[in-house]
């Protein structure tokens, strides 16, 4: 894919809107965990900074991109579809019966790497792989997207040190910063506060963004690829939960509410 003729704009409103779509017809989706995090994904698959195939989706040759926020995905599912890593007819089908797109994704799904149910786990799971593709010699990239709320499980930070520790330069974490978790604003249970300089002092080398500007993050995102100076990278991409749908907007409680179908038919031009 040549990155330099994606409109990235355009695309991240188009995967917006087939969120609401899929949301729409499979209501046990999480929909304000997976608008937050459109734009990364978005510059991440169309923006030349993923190495893939669609057609092996294991191949050795790939990047890896672990998704830990799993729940917080659903967005993917038109992407991985566009790009052709399954048929657009499966979208139909989200959380049907003999349909592989669950409420929560696994690797089932071509295109996912992890098992992405338990949060808390991906930012060590993808240290590992950096350090055995490091000891390999490979010159591929690995990137996870975690969210917020999951950097309160000490796991992650177990990971950050080991990273740090054993140069993993070729691991580049993106934080979903949006500063919501299931039961309310991060800053109201274990504040995250000046992340990236928390993240630095384990010996990262970090940036921060407005997670929403797809050009900001892709430029980000590029700046970060490839780069080797002993150091893991993070990009903290701030973010609002539900961003786009009213009700659920940055609301202490979006992660487990719904929009009603009237506010989702009205944003997707449907209503009568």
């Amino acid at each position: 894919m040549n990155a330099s003729t994606i409109d990235l704009t355009a695309k991240a409103r188009w995967v917006w809107l087939e969120t609401l779509r899929i949301h729409r017809r499979a209501p046990e989706t999480r929909l304000a965990s997976s608008l937050s995090p459109i734009e990364i994904f978005v510059s991440l698959y169309y923006g030349g900074i993923l190495r893939f195939d669609p057609a092996q989706p294991l191949a050795e040759t790939r990047d890896r991109c672990i998704i830990s926020k799993g729940h917080g995905s659903i967005c993917m599912y038109p992407i991985l579809a566009d790009l052709g890593f399954f048929a657009r007819e499966e979208l139909e089908h989200v959380c049907e019966t003999g349909s592989f797109l669950g409420g929560i994704p696994d690797p089932v799904i071509p295109g996912y790497e992890t098992v992405n149910g338990s949060l808390g786990h991906g930012l060590g799971v993808a240290t590992g792989i950096a350090l055995g593709l490091k000891r390999k010699g490979s010159d591929r990239d690995i990137f996870v997207v975690a969210g917020d709320g999951e950097l309160h499980e000490g796991a992650n930070w177990e990971a950050a040190m080991f990273a740090s520790q054993h140069r993993l330069d070729n691991l580049n974490l993106i934080v979903d910063n949006n500063r919501i978790s299931m039961l309310g604003h991060t800053d109201d249970i274990v504040s995250h506060g000046r992340l990236a300089d928390r993240l630095g002092a384990f010996g990262w080398s970090c940036a921060e963004v407005d997670g929403h500007d797809v050009d900001a993050v892709h430029a980000a995102l590029r700046a970060m690829q490839g780069k080797r100076n002993g150091a893991p990278k993070a990009l903290i991409a701030n973010t609002l939960k539900g961003r786009g749908v009213p009700g659920l907007e940055d609301a202490p409680l979006c992660h487990i509410m719904n929009p009603k179908v009237e506010t989702l038919d009205q944003l997707l031009g449907e209503a009568p």
